[in-house]
């Protein structure tokens, strides 16, 4: 367990008594690694980020975090910890400045950034520098790329320990999707780990030192970049049961 950031150890969870979401899930992110997570819709994905951020107490099973149990700790405790999520949806507060989105989550945690935050707020504003001069404008009248680079802002600032990013790129055009595949590199020289989760399969393989696929809730295939190679459409599709 030690060599893991964020394990799930046979996890089953779900939102009525006697119907699972996830079964039986186990999986792992390393400091510094991108762990990736595939699957279709329906598949889980989101039920098992709840599940890891403490909104959805699994039934069974154990989530450790830097080699604590996590299965207790309530959401809003997690950026304490050094969890972060940047979520498929919007996270701003749209009619907050842009600048006073990025300093929020680090004003309202003084005791942890007293002597930190504003390098690191001027760290992000040569990071991202399309921000820079949007500084007092609202959150909510930025185009999509803007928000999703405000999104990753948000997160520098706090420097966490682990990431958990759902679909990142969707929606956007392929170059800011470019862009965001870039920072995520940045966060992992940083030391940081990460569980992707994105449509973008071929991406997510390159990209993720372990990769994990989703099928109806359960981990139907496992490994490293390794395991993916040859006709990958083929393989995930098997994987996934669609091979009919």
């Amino acid at each position: 367990m030690a060599d893991y950031l964020l394990e799930m150890r046979s996890v089953t969870a779900g939102y009525a008594k006697d119907i699972d979401v996830l079964k039986d899930v186990s999986l792992h992110v390393k400091k510094g690694e991108i762990s990736g997570l595939i699957g279709l819709n329906g598949a889980g994905k989101s039920t098992l980020i709840k599940s890891i951020c403490g909104f959805l107490s699994p039934k069974t099973g154990e989530i450790y975090f830097d080699g604590h149990p996590l299965n207790a700790v309530l959401p809003h405790k997690l950026i304490d910890l050094g969890i972060c999520c940047i979520p498929q949806e919007s996270s701003l507060f749209p009619m907050l400045t842009v600048k006073e989105n990025l300093l929020l989550p680090v004003q309202s945690r003084r005791h942890l950034f007293a002597n930190s935050w504003q390098s690191r707020y001027e760290e992000v504003l040569e990071l991202f520098p399309a921000l820079k001069d949007k500084l007092g404008q609202s959150a909510g009248e930025l185009s999509g790329g803007q928000q999703k680079q405000l999104e990753f802002a948000k997160a520098w600032m706090l420097q966490p320990k682990l990431c958990l990013i759902d679909e990142p790129s969707i929606g956007l055009s392929p170059k800011v999707a470019e862009e965001i595949f870039q920072w995520l590199s940045r966060f992992t020289e940083q030391g940081m780990g990460i569980l992707l989760i994105d449509h973008n399969v071929r991406r997510v393989v390159k990209m993720s030192q372990t990769i994990f696929v989703l099928s109806l809730g359960s981990i139907a295939a496992s490994g490293d970049q390794a395991m993916f190679t040859g006709d990958l459409h083929t393989q995930v599709k098997e994987w996934l049961g669609l091979n009919y």
